[in-house]
Parts: structure tokens; sequence; C-alpha cells
């Protein structure tokens, strides 16, 4: 007798297929697994809608808290907490999305302790290997939380000076004044100047000849300040007096506090309206 036939008679066609069919049948009739994987996909559904709830009241409380009116009143500077509100708002969305993978994959019975100790070890990993990102972005958490400078602040950086664009944990975005584009690693940022905080000093020298007396000339040059009519300006300009003297000319140095980032603006229009003051009485001198 073959093998073939010594499995026929053990096992008669068709019996395997019926046991396969009857297992199925069990398992469709089985109300208590259907129960337990109905409960298991409520509670998977209930752990996502109250994860988004979550998130989405913890959203609404931060941008209440960064709220214009509400950071005008506690003397909080808008710009930074608008970052620091975006900030926020990321890292609750990592944070809340995380624990709900987790919670999910724990009701599936898969083991949470395997993954967090090989994501440790792979985080270890990437950390030795990507030091300057981590670098990078402990820097530029600290330079938000700190509040070192603001989106639409005016620093200079190294040779890098312009107007803040952009803040990230890892790179800022610094726009000059001609247009070009400089994205500064946040870990190689050591030192930062920022001109957009206090008001500041405008210093105008001013180079005049000998042909007219001192007297005479800072009486004109006081009278030209004193009818300045500037926004920026936030006090009367004062004329300290020489700076310098050469051989056929003199500096005479004036000051002039001025909003923040102000100063470029403030130096033009005090030239400019001086230079006017001294052509008008060269023309009444020769009319």
């Amino acid at each position: 007798m073959s093998a073939i036939a010594a499995v026929e008679q053990v096992v008669p066609k068709g019996n395997l297929w019926e046991r396969f069919m009857d297992h199925i049948w069990d398992i469709i009739q089985d109300t208590e697994m259907w129960t337990s994987a109905s409960m298991v996909l409520l509670r998977v559904i209930l752990i996502i809608v109250i994860s988004r709830i979550a998130l989405i009241a913890i959203n609404k409380f931060i941008n209440h808290v960064t709220n214009e009116k509400k950071s005008k009143r506690l003397k909080l500077r808008t710009r930074r907490v608008q970052t620091m509100g975006k900030l926020l708002k990321n890292a609750a969305s990592y944070i809340i999305n995380f624990v709900a993978i987790l919670l999910v994959l724990g009701e599936f019975h898969i083991e949470i302790a395997p993954l967090l100790a090989g994501a440790g070890v792979i985080g270890l990993a990437i950390g030795f290997g990507a030091q300057s990102l981590v670098k990078d972005v402990i820097t530029g958490f600290f330079i938000i939380l700190e509040d070192q400078f603001a989106v639409g602040d005016v620093v200079q950086t190294g040779s890098f000076k312009g107007t803040v664009e952009m803040i990230g944990l890892r790179a800022t975005r610094i726009r000059n004044w001609t247009g070009e584009i400089h994205i500064i690693p946040n870990g190689s940022i050591n030192e930062i100047t920022n001109f957009s905080v206090n008001p500041l000093l405008a210093v105008i020298d001013i180079t005049i000849s000998y042909d007219n007396s001192i007297e005479e000339l800072m009486l004109s040059i006081r009278n030209v300040l004193t009818r300045i009519n500037d926004s920026n300006i936030t006090g009367t300009p004062e004329v300290l007096g020489i700076q310098t003297l050469a051989l056929n000319q003199m500096t005479i140095r004036i000051t002039a506090r001025c909003k923040p980032n102000t100063t470029g603006d403030v130096t033009r229009l005090i030239n400019t309206e001086i230079k006017k003051a001294f052509e008008l009485k060269k023309a009444e001198a020769t009319s």
C-alpha cells in the first residue's frame, strides 16, 4: 500500500476542509471573542477621540495664554509669545500623539517596554552621530526660552546682520537689507546683538568749514533740531559740540534718542534738514 493511500484512509477526503469551515464557523459564533474585539476597538476609538479632544483643549489654552491682548496686559513681547505658542503647540502634539500610539499598541497586547528600550538605544546612537544637530536644537530652545531675539527683530551675529524671518529649533533665518537670506545653525550663534529691544542713540557727525563762528553754527544747528518733528525721535536732539578739528574743517557731533532700529532714518533726516538750513542761509546771504 502506498503512502498516499494510507493517508487517504487515515484522513478521508474533504475532512480537512470541513474542519477548517467548522473552525471558521466556531469563530463567527464565538460571541465572547466578538465582544472582546468590540471592546478593544471601542477603547482604541476612545483613546483617539480623547487624544484629539485633549490636543484641541491644549491648543485653545495656549492660544488664550498667548493672545495679543493678554500678552500686552502682562507686558510680554508679542513676537516672543507667538513664537513660544507655536513651539508649545508642536511639543504638545508630539507628546499626545506618542502617548496615544503607546496606548493603542497596549490594547493589542504588544509589549511596549522592548520598544521603548529599542528606541532609547537608537536615540543614543543617533545622539552620538548627530551631536551638532543636538547642539543646534538645545541652543534653539534656549534662544526662544530666554527671549534672546524674536521674529521681526534686527540682529547681528558675527558678520551677518538683518531682520529675523524665522526661528527654528535647528536654524535661524536672517534677511539682510539687500534681500539675501542667511540660514544660520543655532549651535553656531555664539553671540548676538539685538537692535530692536531698547531705544537707541543716533550719532551724527557734521563736517563744517571755519568760515563761520562756532557760536553762530551751534545756534543755527540747535534751531534746526528743535523744528524737527518725527515719530521715530523720542527726544529733542542735542548738539554735543566740536568732536574733532582738522586743518580746514571741524566736526560737530549731534546725538538723538530714537526708537529701536531707526538710527539710519533719523541720521538721514537730521543731515537733510541741516543741509537745507545751510543752503537757505547761504542763499539769503548772497541775495
